[in-house]
Order: C-alpha cells, then sequence, then structure tokens
C-alpha cells in the first residue's frame, strides 16, 4: 500500500511531467512547463533554488524558463522583505494570462508559416512546369487556406470579446 506522501509526491510528478510534454508539444520546451508546474503546485512563492532542487535543474536553466514565463505574464516575481532572493509565483489571473500566453503564440507561428509558405511560393515560380511542382503549389495553397481560416477564427471580433 502507498502511503500518504508517496501518493502526494506521485501525483505531483506526475502533473509536472504532462506540463513539460504540453509545452514541449507547442515548441515552448519542456523545462517551462516543468518550471511553471512546479511553482503552481506550490502554496508559497518559489526560489530560483527551489525550482531547481525540485527538478533537479541548474539555477541558469530555471532562470531562463522563468524570465520567459514572465514574459508570458504567467509568472509574478515577489520579493520577501530582508531577502536578497527572488521569489515567482503564478500571476493572479493565471487562466486569462494563459490564455492571452497561448493565443500570442499562436499567433506568431501563424505569421511564421504565412511567411514560410510565400516562401516556398517564391521558389516554385524558378520550378519548370511538372506534375510534381503543380502538386506541391496545390498542397501550399491547401495548407495556406487552413492557416488563414485559422487566423480568421482567432480574430473574430467574438474571439476578442471572450478575451
Amino acid at each position: 500500500m502507498m502511503d500518504r506522501n508517496d501518493g502526494l509526491a506521485s501525483a505531483r510528478q506526475c502533473l509536472i511531467r504532462s506540463a513539460g510534454w504540453t509545452t514541449q508539444d507547442v515548441g515552448l520546451g519542456r523545462i517551462v512547463g516543468e518550471v511553471l508546474a512546479v511553482v503552481y503546485l506550490n502554496e508559497l512563492p518559489s526560489s530560483l533554488d527551489d525550482i531547481g532542487d525540485s527538478l533537479g535543474l541548474s539555477k541558469a536553466a530555471v532562470s531562463i524558463a522563468t524570465r520567459q514565463l514572465d514574459k508570458y505574464g504567467l509568472l509574478k516575481r515577489v520579493r520577501n522583505p530582508g531577502d536578497r532572493k527572488t521569489y515567482y509565483r503564478v500571476t493572479d489571473h493565471f487562466a486569462a494570462a494563459l490564455q492571452h500566453g497561448i493565443l500570442e503564440m499562436v499567433r506568431a507561428k501563424l505569421q511564421g508559416a504565412k511567411e514560410v509558405l510565400d516562401q516556398a511560393d517564391r521558389h516554385l515560380e524558378g520550378a519548370g512546369e511538372s506534375a510534381e511542382k503543380n502538386f506541391i503549389s496545390g498542397q501550399i495553397k491547401r495548407a495556406r487556406g487552413i492557416r488563414d481560416r485559422t487566423d480568421k477564427l482567432l480574430n473574430n471580433p467574438l474571439m476578442r470579446f471572450l478575451r
């Protein structure tokens, strides 16, 4: 039978790993998600040392991740009077910040996709006529349609209202 502390530690590790996989899947890197989960799951603000110890990471790696999370508005820096360390906690409006951060990341990815599709089109201009060129051109057009519909959805007035 698992004792209570083992169960808590297992649940915590499960959540931390899942957060890492999720942020890795969306291109932010595993450490960012793991750091966010450690801070989220701590009742008290966490220092870089606390986070690093929890994850077995260097202070430098944790610092890079916390800066990125701070930039997205997901973490907030806090200070304890008389203590020189910087501590972190999740922002007061975590859900809104998470939603905003994800939307901004998706918008940036959509812009990057547009640039890649435009570049691919320019490369095709110099290619001779062939069935392969027509196929690739059609796939680019199809991808551009998906990208444009996604962009319209994200910029829909209803989506802006929900933000």
